[in-house]
Parts: structure tokens; sequence; C-alpha cells
């Protein structure tokens, strides 16, 4: 996972491991949002994971079937899940956005925006 640290101008790898309990609901959710950046294919071990974008921009049509799908994958590892379609304002121009949220099977509240990139 990468974040972007201020300090160096720039994005940072950052280690996401299971938790000191055991849980793995933050590795998880990481992983769903991998997923979600992911073209249908591009992954030579998970060829069947991933959003087919251009595909969808050709075909003018939403990718929710592939999103379904993998919200479908994920699932039994949390309490709840659920992944919705919006969009977010970058330098005054939409920007599709995956929103995440996760109750974990401990309790926890987890939200997640995924910018999809253009």
């Amino acid at each position: 996972m990468t974040s972007y640290d201020e300090s160096i101008g720039g994005y940072v790898w950052e280690e996401v491991t299971t938790d000191a309990n055991g849980y793995n609901d933050e590795v998880y959710l990481t992983s769903l949002c991998q997923v979600l950046l992911l073209n249908l294919n591009e992954s030579p071990f998970y060829a069947t994971f991933g959003i087919p974008a251009e595909q969808s921009v050709l075909q003018q049509t939403f990718p929710d079937y592939y999103v379904a799908l993998t919200q479908q994958y994920f699932a039994p590892y949390f309490a709840s899940l659920r992944v919705s379609r919006s969009s977010t304002l970058v330098d005054g121009v939409a920007q599709p956005t995956y929103d995440i949220n996760v109750i974990t099977n401990q309790g926890a509240l987890l939200n997640q925006s995924v910018q999809i990139p253009t």
C-alpha cells in the first residue's frame, strides 16, 4: 500500500500485516482496494480479478457487475461489506471513486475511498 508523504513530496510504501491479535481485516481491505484498481486480466496470477475499465468506457456501461463480483468475493472476510460508486472533484473534474464501508468481524468500522485513475 502507498501513502503520500508531504515531507518528501511523494508516495511511500507501507506494509499492511496481520495485527497483534491475529486479525486480517486491514490486509483484506488493502487487497480489495488493489483489486478495484486492477484492469481485468492485468494480473498474471489473478486474471479474474479487476474491473474492465477500458472496455466499460468504450461500451458506455458502468462496471457494476465486476464490482459486485469483487464485493461478493471479499464479503466472507468481513461482517459487512458495501462497495458503492461515487465521484470526487479533483481540480474541478469529477474523478470516479469507489467508497468502501466495512464492519469487521470484531465490530470495528473501516471506511476507504479508492479513486480510479483516468
